[in-house]
């Protein structure tokens, strides 16, 4: 599959975008008028640069409000449009992108529309110059797909065909599968474009809240299934209009954008082979080489099966390992090389690592996650574009397959074992007279925070590269604003990640730079959440204080039993129930921007307790600040 990507996806100027794209790896791009326009590069130049850096120039775009005007206007667009051609024989450019008119059509008739494309055709083949007629979702008299198809099909010249671009399509939710009886060679440009699926103007969701494949809910994988069996070969393109991406780094943003495409792909293929066409091979044939359209797959892995270690990163760690040891976790000794620490409470594997943390506060540094083949899952991670972590081992230590996430969490890739032991653990503690069992536990799930301008793409990181499924997003009240919850798991839930988007913090946590003020979590699931709280508080555990207003109107809500609900109030439990099951879970204070949680999932309860959510950031809201000197 040929890759490409407008310029509009991109911030910087013409010169960077282009940069970047090549260094992401795209076949060609798209230069969006603009981007020329502003540039100090002469059409010249950048035919030159896009040569040098092995880029085709694949379409420019875009031209507006040609058709379905009337004969003044018509000669006047003419004369824009050779003055284009000409611009783009400059460039070495042969496709332009024609949308259908917005502003300036005053005649509904597809006739005079088609007899005015024709004229527009015409003059493009003198130049030698193809025109994709592309219907905008907005458009004044074509906002549809096929009707701009007929349009290119009643004019019938070589130099007319279409552009179909996913947003206009699946936003207006029309029917793809009409488009494998398009012509293929009157498809003459794909665009691809993911969406959030949003109630509001078409045009402003356009313009602001289009993101790269695989971070939005669109079915993509359906749409390109049906281009590539129209017999479509052509590009594969990004036109995303994102006002984050517009501020974002400009390789990264690239190289985030050409994962997008590699897992499309992929997805597409499967579609493909689980959607085989009348009459096509039957199941487990190669499907994907009966069209025109090579797909590429990476190599296949399954979905992790539970989380193998939490890794916190800390230059003074005693406020760590008192908490840790509160909770009843065990202290499992320094691994014999490292100066990082073990921490163990039945499977739940806590790691303190003191290298390299020189005045670092305490944070989540890393997580470990069970994979049935740790070198495939890192090779399929770097193939969609993972920078590699390493870690220096010793022999007869146990070497990690290490990826980082777009928050620069590490990720390691660890052998599972089906009774759920790590054999690293061996290489902790040697001598040491190790503590008897104490209570069971497992990590139930972990929350990071995420920058605000690389949520999207942690999304499609953990979806393609760890296989994660996101669930349906939330947004939770603060006393900083609305924070957006993102939770990607398992099929079977036994990996639970909550990727936060926290709010613009105020001015006041703003003005300490070297403290991050957004608390992330490790949660850990324990059989009996109450003889656990009772055990940590007869060890001194310092409970997030939960206000005696919460319990009152936990009763109003649940009308709980009076002991219960008591028993609740004295440790500081928090309590949810839903159709399935009950949820009892409490907090540590916050340690640097880590604390712990403690929980009980009752029956099939399977969310995280979202109405306790308030209280909690309200709770951790005001002791940040009472702990915060005046200035």
């Amino acid at each position: 599959m040929r890759t490409g990507i407008a310029t509009v996806c991109l911030s910087g100027t013409l010169k960077e975008k282009m940069q970047a794209c090549a260094i992401a790896g795209f076949d060609g791009i798209e230069i969006f008028e603009q981007d020329l326009v502003t540039s100090p590069l002469s059409p010249e130049q950048v035919r030159a640069m896009a040569a040098d850096l092995g880029l085709g120039l694949d379409l420019y775009q875009p031209f507006r409000d040609f058709d379905g005007v009337t004969p003044d206007l018509l000669k006047a667009n003419l004369r824009r449009a050779e003055a284009k051609f000409k611009l783009m024989s400059r460039l070495g450019m042969d496709t332009i992108l024609v949308c259908s008119n917005v502003a300036t059509a005053t005649i509904d008739d597809d006739g005079l529309r088609a007899e005015q494309l024709a004229q527009l055709a015409s003059l493009a083949g003198d130049h030698g110059v193809k025109v994709a007629y592309e219907a905008l979702a907005w458009g004044k008299y074509v906002n549809d797909y096929e009707h701009a198809y007929r349009l290119v099909e009643m004019v019938d010249h070589p130099n007319l065909g279409t552009c179909l671009d996913s947003f206009h399509i699946l936003s207006r939710d029309w029917e793809t599968s009409h488009i494998e009886a398009f012509n293929p060679e009157k498809i003459f440009f794909v665009q691809v474009a993911d969406a959030p699926k949003l109630s509001m103007d078409v045009l402003s969701w356009s313009r602001h809240y289009r993101v790269f494949p695989g971070e939005g809910q669109f079915e993509l994988a359906k749409f390109m299934g049906h281009v590539v069996r129209a017999g479509y070969t052509g590009p594969v393109s990004l036109e995303v209009f994102n006002d984050v991406f517009r501020q974002s780094d400009v390789e990264r943003t690239a190289i985030d954008a050409m994962r997008s495409l590699i897992w499309l792909e992929e997805q597409s293929a499967k579609w493909l082979a689980g959607n085989a066409a009348d009459g096509a091979a039957g199941a487990g044939g190669p499907l994907r080489r009966r069209y025109p359209m090579e797909l590429a797959t990476l190599p296949k892995v399954n979905e992790p099966a539970g989380f193998n270690f939490a890794e916190v990163k800390a230059d003074d760690t005693a406020q760590l390992e008192k908490l840790l040891g509160q909770l009843g976790f065990a202290f499992e000794g320094r691994h014999r090389t490292k100066d990082v620490q073990l921490w163990t409470m039945g499977q739940a594997r806590v790691i303190i690592n003191e290298q390299a943390a020189q005045h670092a506060e305490p944070a989540i540094a890393a997580l470990g996650f069970d994979v049935d083949s740790p070198v495939i899952a890192s090779a399929r991670a770097q193939q969609l574009k993972a920078p590699v972590v390493a870690r220096k081992v010793q022999a007869d230590e146990e070497v990690f397959q290490g990826i980082s996430a777009p928050d620069s969490t590490e990720i390691f890739l660890c052998q599972g074992s089906p009774d759920g032991t790590a054999a690293w653990t061996r290489e902790f503690g040697e001598g040491l007279e190790h503590p008897s069992a104490g209570a069971n536990a497992v990590i139930d799930h972990v929350n990071l925070a995420q920058p605000w301008q690389h949520f999207d793409e942690a999304v499609l990181f953990y979806t393609s590269a760890l296989a994660l499924e996101p669930q349906p997003f939330a947004e939770v009240p603060s006393p900083s604003g609305l924070v957006r919850s993102q939770v990607m798991q398992t099929s079977d839930g036994a990996v639970r990640l909550v990727l936060n988007l926290a709010p613009v913090q105020q001015t006041a946590v703003q003005q300490a730079p070297a403290r991050q003020t957004y608390q992330e979590h490790i949660a850990f699931a324990v059989t009996d959440l109450v003889a656990t709280a009772r055990s940590a508080r007869d060890r001194g555990l310092e409970f997030l204080q939960i206000p005696a207003n919460y319990y009152e109107d936990l009763d109003a809500r649940f009308d709980l039993e009076p002991g219960f609900l008591a028993t609740l109030q004295e440790l500081n439990l928090l309590y949810d129930r839903d159709a399935d099951g009950e949820f009892l879970h409490f907090y540590t204070a916050t340690v640097g921007s880590v604390f712990f949680e403690m929980v009980e999932r009752r029956g099939n309860y399977d969310g995280y307790g979202a109405p306790n959510a308030p209280v909690r950031h309200a709770v951790q809201y005001d002791s940040l600040h009472r702990s915060r000197p005046s200035s």
